[in-house]
């Protein structure tokens, strides 16, 4: 059966000599892999560009429960983004998000609010207004609210990750830059040392490991740190 959807390219494997499966996080359907043959080949490299990580894209594809992997039908760039494939350091926030994303949601999980959350998101990352040292940071903690763990407040964020009920003095300053980011979100204008920032990512690591199935380690924090911490 032929469906319409939204979907946002989360990463790609090669398949065979010219083929590609890639892994769609869609907004009706929820995360589904598709098998796309051809792309690989001289004719059909210029396709490739719609299966880049974080593309937004709008789809027509073939979709059977039975099946782990289905077919895309039509797929065409829904918005296409002026800044983030040209622009190193949001490239690298970029490749982070498209990891946290993969760590946090399963095939088939579907979300409509999450995947609103995540377009408009990636929307703001391509613009002018956004502060890209903190976006890291805010998005991690934006997207736990639509994974359902997310913290109220700075205080019992830090008693669940340290596991202990009376939070350290040396981390007040910490504490205090979160609750401001939990606060005021994307629209935050303040200036928060680099160091705290090290640190507030680090303990959102934490944090989300202690909720998520996939314990493994962060491919892109590295980039991550090298390009804004």
């Amino acid at each position: 059966m032929l469906k319409k959807s939204q979907g946002i390219v989360l990463s790609y494997i090669r398949y065979q000599e010219t083929s590609i499966i890639v892994r769609i996080f869609t907004r009706e359907l929820g995360l589904k892999s598709y098998i796309v043959n051809g792309v690989r080949s001289a004719k059909g490299k210029p396709k490739m560009a719609l299966y880049q990580p974080l593309t937004i894209l709008d789809l027509v594809v073939y979709d059977k429960e039975s099946l782990s992997l289905n077919r895309i039908s039509e797929a065409k760039l829904q918005h296409p983004f002026q800044k983030i494939p040209f622009d190193f350091i949001r490239s690298g926030i970029a490749m982070f998000v498209a990891e946290a994303i993969s760590k946090s949601i399963h095939e088939g999980y579907q979300n409509e609010q999450l995947y609103d959350f995540l377009e408009q998101a990636l929307k703001h990352l391509d613009g002018d207004s956004v502060k890209l040292a903190l976006f890291p940071i805010i998005f991690l903690l934006e997207m736990s609210n639509y994974l359902g763990f997310a913290p109220s407040d700075a205080k019992s964020f830090f008693e669940e990750i340290l596991q202990e009920m009376k939070v350290p003095e040396l981390i007040q300053q910490e504490i205090q830059a979160l609750d401001l980011l939990i606060v005021a979100s994307f629209g935050c204008q303040e200036t928060i040392p680099s160091k705290t920032r090290k640190a507030l990512l680090d303990h959102l690591l934490i944090f989300y490991s202690q909720h998520l199935e996939d314990h493994g380690a962060w491919k892109s924090v590295k980039v991550l740190r090298q390009l804004l911490l």
